[in-house]
């Protein structure tokens, strides 16, 4: 059977054919579409498969490898920036090891379309000793999911599996099973003294870990996903890995008259890539991301052969490839390309009309021009664009849950006015635990947890502390006196800015939420009651 599938929707199939139990996730693209389709999926809902969103990537991650000890295989997903919030996790599970299966999915985002960094998550899986599986094409991304489920079991690892924001979002026919493997039953043969990570418990493990690195580079060599195909003309070699296969691809009318080893199973295959060495003059490294594959070569490999790629400036060193890059450091002449059309008026993002974000930014603004150098501390999503114009409202944007920490840090220095504006997601994502430290200190801090009852950038996901807030504050040690509720429409602006400026001028910390419903997913509710009303 054939369907046409994102990347993402072959990764979610795929994981449903493998077996899985359950997927744990945090929204963050490009991965989002992966946890999204597992939730739309009649099979799954028919096996009633774990699909609900985790409040970060951290108790994703320690979620599956509860799943992973009761025998059944379980998918994490997240974005890269995501991996270093789980990190802790993730790396400690090659320790432990697994019962059943373990892949844990990271979309890269070369370019930074959405993200704050162009990090590459394959150095995760090279930290954390576990094999990293990189699928160059739709049909590759469903098929390893079945081979990494398979082979974390037979290796007791989790698996990595790393791809980037085109193989996530592009579609491609693929051929898919009829049906589904059964779910693993429910086991006990998880060993505690691997599984509790005492020193002395550790130490085994590490031992274990690190010698089963050997099996793990054979197994990547013979692997069917790794190819080395053999070319005429020995002048160059091409190392290729991901999407960036398909670009070399595509970069020929005929066949590559190059050898190409093609890389998607990890740890390198480093008999195949000796053999390369061995047979090229030089060798260019095509690989989406950091230069991982590039960097290892110049460590290891013996021989003459020249390495090339992005960091000799055959290829960028950031950014994302494209077949037209690809072509020019391969030496293939490309299309004749136009320069943009200077008619064309850019249109950078911004805040929704109606959006309830603007209010508070409308607020905001409006007192602290009474202030000398007030500053705002911002945070992860949609109300990030708070920063451009027409509100120019903040000062930082570092990570999920730093607009708290980072104020409270300012206002240990001095500060004042500091104030924090954070997300009702990013909140429980990871600002919850700053609160903490600035109610036991009672910091001179105002904090704005600006709730539009969504998780609003991803797309209007469940928001895991929404209807919470107020009782999430309290139970953190905040008093009723200094927490307050608003709902942000100019009509109540008179009252929302009087509350700011009180609690401004309050010596310690405050929170005030302004909550009104994003207006995208209102929209969309109202639609859905229609439609629910048009059937009755």
């Amino acid at each position: 059977m054939k369907q046409l599938l994102l990347g993402d929707e072959a990764i979610a199939l795929g994981a449903i054919h493998a077996g899985i139990s359950g997927v744990y996730a945090y929204p963050g693209t490009p991965s989002t579409e992966i946890t999204e389709y597992i939730q739309r999926s009649p099979l799954a809902r028919e096996r009633n498969l774990h699909s609900r969103w985790c409040t970060n990537e951290k108790t994703a991650m320690e979620a599956a490898l509860g799943m992973s000890f009761m025998g059944k295989r379980a998918l994490v997903c997240m974005k890269h920036v995501g991996m270093n919030v789980c990190a802790d996790p993730f790396v400690n599970s090659g320790m432990t090891g697994v019962n059943g299966g373990v892949v844990v999915l990271a979309a890269d985002d070369p370019s930074m379309h959405s993200s704050q960094d162009e990090q590459d998550s394959r150095f995760y899986g090279k930290f954390a000793m576990v094999p990293i599986f990189e699928p160059s094409s739709q049909q590759e991304a469903y098929d390893m999911m079945e081979v990494a489920f398979a082979y974390s079991e037979q290796q007791k690892l989790p698996v990595l599996m790393r791809i980037t924001t085109r193989m996530a979002h592009s579609r491609a026919v693929v051929s898919v099973a009829e049906e589904a493997r059964k779910e693993n039953e429910l086991n006990y043969n998880a060993v505690a003294s691997s599984w509790v990570l005492l020193p002395a418990n550790a130490r085994k493990r590490n031992d274990i870990v690190t010698a089963q690195q050997t099996q793990l580079e054979e197994d990547a060599a013979q692997s069917a996903f790794n190819q080395y195909i053999d070319g005429k003309d020995k002048t160059l070699g091409i190392i290729a890995s991901g999407i960036a296969f398909n670009y070399v691809k595509e970069s020929f009318a005929s066949a590559c008259p190059y050898p190409i080893l093609k890389i998607s199973q990890y740890p390198m295959p480093k008999a195949l890539i000796r053999r390369m060495c061995d047979e090229c003059q030089s060798v260019i490294v095509i690989e989406e991301g950091q230069p991982f594959i590039e960097d290892t070569l110049r460590g290891i490999m013996p021989g003459n052969a020249e390495i090339k790629g992005r960091l000799t400036g055959e290829l960028p060193r950031t950014g994302e490839l494209t077949p037209d890059i690809v072509k020019k450091a391969l030496g293939v002449p490309t299309e004749e390309s136009y320069a943009p059309c200077e008619d064309i008026v850019p249109r950078p993002p911004a805040l929704c009309q109606g959006c309830g974000h603007r209010d508070v930014y409308a607020a905001l603004n409006e007192v602290l021009r009474e202030y000398e150098n007030p500053r705002v501390f911002g945070d992860i999503g949609c109300y990030t664009l708070g920063f451009l114009p027409p509100y120019r409202a903040i000062h930082s944007c570092v990570d999920m849950g730093a607009s708290i920490t980072m104020a409270k840090g300012a206002a240990d220095a001095g500060q004042w006015p500091a104030v924090a504006i954070i997300g009702d997601s990013t909140f429980t994502h990871s600002g919850m635990t700053g609160l903490l430290d600035a109610i036991n200190e009672n910091a001179n801090i105002t904090v704005i947890i600006s709730d539009n009852l969504t998780t609003g950038m991803t797309g209007g996901q469940d928001s895991a502390g929404t209807n919470k807030f107020e009782a999430i504050c309290r139970g953190l040690g905040l008093s009723d006196e200094h927490l307050h509720v608003v709902v942000p429409l100019p009509k109540n602006m008179p009252e929302i800015t009087r509350i700011i400026r009180d609690e401004i001028n309050y010596k310690g910390t405050s929170v005030i939420i302004p909550r009104r419903e994003c207006i995208q997913t209102l929209q969309r509710h109202l639609k859905q009651k229609k439609a629910q009303e048009g059937k009755q």
